[in-house]
């Protein structure tokens, strides 16, 4: 099925093909609302945002209860530099699936690169107790810490990360002192991933919709539409 490739290729960071293909699936069959919903997220990758916002606003306007829909329309929105109205969408989202620790930590995020550090803590705080093995909200709340010159709690936090995805610090033992305080320790591609996006224009919200192995809510909804729309038991 033309959905399921596209499903696959956007999975796998094809794009700009999974694009061409729900385009056919689109013109052929008429705008479903899984083909809009993948559209919307493809059109957001590839930084086509005023597309994106059209496709969920449409799609808002059918599910306005959607706290999926909401929170990527709202990623969306804070990209154009809306923010005010990005802010009112996150919270929304957030009332409508309060128990999800994914809201809290979009939204995290979103307040950290506003300049709501304090704010930002406070979410992470929140996702890690309704989660506390997700290994990405300590290693945010950690960087977030370090803006605030917290080091010894960012430490604690990247220390929990590394923890949670199994990396420990390896010293060559035939190196010498002078040696080893030359070669940095590798970082955890965790805590690589989180520091090379805050360099990007678009940064980690881009991310948030490709989190299919980082985040177990987000992998369910994926494997949720998956059923839903493809039939798979």
């Amino acid at each position: 099925m033309s959905l399921e490739r596209s499903l696959e290729l956007f999975s796998v960071g094809k794009f700009e093909q999974s694009l061409a293909l729900i385009e056919t699936c689109i013109s052929q069959e008429g705008k479903s609302t899984d083909y809009v919903s993948l559209r919307a997220r493809i059109f957001t990758r590839l930084g086509n945002f005023d597309s994106a916002l059209e496709d969920f606003d449409y799609l808002y306007a059918l599910e306005p209860f959607n706290p999926s829909i909401i929170n990527d329309r709202a990623v969306v929105l804070h990209l154009l530099k809306r923010n005010d109205e990005a802010m009112a969408e996150f919270d929304r989202a957030l009332n409508l699936d309060p128990k999800n620790p994914y809201r809290f930590a979009s939204r995290a995020y979103f307040k950290d690169r506003i300049g709501d550090l304090l704010g930002a803590i406070e979410d992470y705080e929140k996702a890690i107790e309704l989660d506390p093995e997700d290994a990405v909200s300590h290693n945010n709340k950690g960087l977030v810490e370090e803006k605030l010159g917290y080091m010894a709690k960012a430490k604690k936090s990247f220390e929990k990360a590394d923890e949670l995805v199994g990396y420990k610090p390896e010293q060559p033992s035939n190196l010498s002192k002078e040696t080893e305080s030359q070669s940095p320790i590798p970082l955890p591609e965790i805590q690589k991933a989180q520091k090379t996006t805050k360099k990007l224009t678009i940064g980690y919200f881009l991310e948030t919709l490709n989190r299919l192995v980082s985040d177990k809510a987000t992998q369910q909804e994926f494997k949720d539409f998956l059923k839903k729309k493809l039939g798979r038991k």
